[in-house]
């Protein structure tokens, strides 16, 4: 099954296989990633079910060395040059909302 038509359950679920499996190929057991981050070992446990917060996942992947593999997971994203020229030299704080020419101008019409 590809990521894109799974569930979002589905997906933490196969993060956590992964991170699982990437567990056993560094011969590292629970505990002792547990004891290089500093968690319990039923963090780990619960990370490797996909039921983890994302600061300890992310500090599991450290105490593997594979925190680079999070620009593989999510790299970077540039501003597009259309957003470029929007903002001219102002740093984009959120999205905008999409609002149909109809809806604003019904919007500004009295209600009676």
């Amino acid at each position: 099954m590809e990521l894109d038509t799974m569930t979002p359950a589905a997906i933490t679920e196969e993060l956590g296989s992964r991170l699982r499996q990437a567990r056993l190929n560094a011969d590292l057991t629970q505990a002792e990633v547990a004891s290089r981050v500093g968690l319990s070992r039923r963090t780990v446990l619960n990370a490797e079910k996909g039921r983890v917060q994302l600061e300890s996942f992310v500090a599991i992947l450290a105490s593997m060395d594979m925190v680079n593999q999070l620009d593989v997971f999510l790299p970077v994203q540039e501003i597009s040059p259309i957003q470029l020229a929007r903002l001219q030299g102002q740093s984009r704080q959120r999205a905008s909302k999409t609002e149909t020419k109809a809806a604003r101008t019904t919007k500004d019409r009295p209600s009676w």
